[in-house]
């Protein structure tokens, strides 16, 4: 599909001008020689996101940061609590479930090894169908099919919970984003429901060949959802976002952190969360969601203990973090 072999392709130019851009610095002799990324599936912004400033890092740093492409936050979580990989991104509802525990895919188990880093972006809950297909809103997914993203992502996690609160049956199928994407496209799934931020590649590709329907919670659904999980916030995805979107679209989100395991080295740590939120143009540049990748939004995070690099940054731009929020 079109989607794949774009993305591949902007990838494949992202790698390379990140290893012509090694060579550029000299990374800290007692760093790890080398450090693994978890992002997500092809199709979402992790995807995007995570290359962007793993490729930033080691142009700055001189590290040889890569990245494995995962399930999205869940798998995440897993990975780096356990240092499977070094860094992860994860959104703060997943990320509270796995700090306390709670949730289905936690198994009860409770994952204290991870720490935040820098925050991200908003990630809002949306919807894109064919028009053809009649889908308007979100309770007309009754008896259709629904494609939702990786099950252990924060798509696969949410999607069913918040259908169920809602009394929408909808039959739900998983996989990669490009997947979902190719399915819509080729009529085997009706409605794609997803959750990354904006805009996501692989919506943006599916409206430049097909006229496309974007829907949105109603205000009773959100008020809904948000009386059953806390954690969601409002949201908005602004016209224009996308080129058949033409007016606001209300939903509801939750935010969205980079993390790393506790036994990161904490100057490496402090190099990341340094680099990342002083080159936010070239993050931009990346994609267009890290324009909510600022210092202010440190604060997104209320429960997650930050790294120790990352709050000798913090303290240093003048910011008093919260006793809670600093590991023990």
């Amino acid at each position: 599909m079109k989607v794949t072999i774009r993305l591949a392709a902007g990838f494949a130019a992202l790698l390379f001008a990140a290893s012509t851009a090694f060579a550029q610095a000299k990374p800290n002799p007692a760093w790890p020689k080398t450090l693994t990324l978890g992002t997500a599936s092809v199709g979402g912004t992790y995807f995007v996101y995570g290359q962007v400033w793993a490729s930033l890092v080691n142009e700055k740093l001189g590290t040889t940061i890569s990245t494995q492409q995962t399930q999205g936050p869940n798998q995440n979580i897993i990975l780096t609590d356990s240092r499977q990989v070094d860094f992860g991104m994860t959104t703060m509802g997943i990320a509270l479930m796995a700090w306390n525990g709670t949730g289905d895919w936690t198994k009860g188990k409770k994952f204290t090894n991870i720490r935040a880093t820098f925050p991200m972006y908003d990630t809002p809950f949306h919807f894109i169908a064919l028009d053809k297909s009649g889908i308007k809103s979100v309770k007309d997914l009754a008896g259709r099919k629904s494609g939702i993203g990786p099950r252990a992502g924060t798509c696969g996690t949410y999607f069913p919970m918040m259908f169920k609160i809602l009394g929408v049956n909808t039959t739900i199928r998983n996989g990669q984003g490009s997947d979902m994407a190719a399915g819509l496209q080729d009529g085997l799934l009706d409605a794609f429901p997803f959750c990354a931020g904006v805009p996501i590649a692989a919506f943006s590709e599916l409206e430049t060949t097909n006229k496309v329907r974007f829907f949105t919670y109603s205000d009773e659904e959100i008020k809904k959802l948000k009386a059953a999980l806390p954690e969601l916030s409002d949201s908005v995805i602004p016209k224009g976002t996308y080129r058949q979107l033409t007016e606001d679209h209300k939903t509801v989100g939750v935010y969205n952190f980079a993390m790393a395991h506790k036994d990161v080295p904490e100057d490496l740590v402090y190099g990341v969360v340094k680099t990342v939120l002083e080159n936010n143009a070239q993050m931009v540049k990346g994609h267009a969601s890290a324009k909510e990748t600022l210092l202010e939004n440190w604060n997104r995070n209320t429960f997650l203990p930050f790294h120790p690099g990352a709050v000798r940054y913090y303290k240093e731009k003048g910011i008093d973090i919260p006793a809670n929020l600093i590991a023990k």
